[in-house]
Parts: structure tokens; sequence; C-alpha cells
């Protein structure tokens, strides 16, 4: 009965944890999945492609949608906001997919709110704070003001870790990986709290 049910993975952790790294090398090893695209008013960087990184529109765009209750979520982060979508996600549940989420804390506290018995969290992060650091300067993306403001947000995200249900440190991708593989697949096989009192009900029907 839970294969034919859809199912949410959401991953957080800092900017510059590697995410988007991990969800490219699981995506194909996870069986039907659809990743969720956020929408936001971030200016697009180099090499970004609109529909396909984010859903990028203007600020008065965004406040239309959130005045018409059309995100999952929604968040104020780093000057921008960051929302998801409710009609894809919906459309993929509805198909039996695993639909993955690339969302903050804020994110994750809204959308385990909404959907918390078929969502499973992880948080993922970089072995230290050093070396969040070292990767934020290295992928020269940001200014140095935006990666301090990146680096204090990184300090409190840390802190919530206990909220998810699993933590993976991205010291090594590939490892990383095979762990969030695992994951995800575990992620599949959990069954909405509807779903289970049917089946109860169903088992007693049949004494």
């Amino acid at each position: 009965m839970n294969l034919s049910s859809g199912a949410i993975l959401i991953l957080s952790g800092p900017s510059g944890a590697g995410k988007s790294s991990l969800i490219t090398k699981i995506i194909d090893h996870i069986g039907p999945s659809y990743f969720s695209i956020s929408t936001t008013t971030r200016p697009m960087r180099a090499g970004e492609v609109n529909g396909t990184h984010y859903h990028f529109v203007s600020e008065e765009e965004f406040k239309y949608e959130i005045e018409n209750e059309m995100f999952l979520e929604y968040a104020f982060v780093h000057g921008n906001y960051y929302g998801t979508s409710l009609v894809p996600v919906k459309k993929a549940l509805k198909e039996g997919k695993l639909v993955i989420f690339d969302i903050d804390v804020q994110g994750h506290d809204a959308v385990k709110n909404r959907l918390g018995d078929i969502t499973t969290s992880v948080f993922t992060t970089t072995p230290t704070l050093h070396e969040l650091k070292r990767r934020l300067h290295n992928r020269s993306t940001d200014s140095e003001e935006v990666i301090t403001r990146r680096i204090d947000m990184a300090k409190r995200e840390v802190q919530r870790i206990g909220e998810y249900d699993y933590l993976v440190v991205n010291d090594n991708l590939d490892e990383a990986s095979e762990i969030l593989i695992s994951i995800a697949k575990s992620a599949r096989m959990k069954i909405p709290t509807l779903q289970i009192n049917e089946f109860i009900q169903q088992w007693e029907a049949n004494a």
C-alpha cells in the first residue's frame, strides 16, 4: 500500500554544504521523484536557468502569490523571498513520487506542520565551520557581505539539527550520497496516518 503513496524528503543545511551536488548525485537512484523548484525574488546568478534552478519572479509577483495562498511554504532569507508552489507538489504526490525539497529551517517547519506524516527530513552540513567558510569563498558567487550573512545564518541553523530526522555530514560527496540514497528509499516507505487507519479498519473487518 505504501509503494503507491507519495512522500516528501526535505534537505536543509547551510549555503555551501553541497545540497545541490548531493541531489544531483542521488536523483537517478531513488525511483520516481520530483525535485521541487523554489520560486525566488533574488537575482539570477551566472549559469542559472529560469525554471531549472529557480522560478525567478519580481517581489510584486511573489507577494501576489502569498496573498492568494499559492505557496506550501515561503520565507524571507538574505533579503529575498523564497517559496514552494503548491500545485506541482500536490500533482507529484498524487502520482506517487518522492518530492524533494531543498529548503531552509523555516521552510522545514512549515512543511512538517502541514505534511509531517509523509515527510522525512535531513540536515546536511560540512564537517566544520572552517570548511564551510572555505567553500563559500572558493565558489566565488557572493560578495564578502553576503558570505558573512550566510555564515551567521549557518551558525543559527546548526543549532536546530535536533529538529531533523537525520544528519548527513558532507565531507565526502560519494559517501554522503550513499547515505542519502538509503534515507530517500526509506522515506518512500513512510505511510500516511490516513492510510494506516484505513488498513487497521480493513484488517479488523476481515476477522
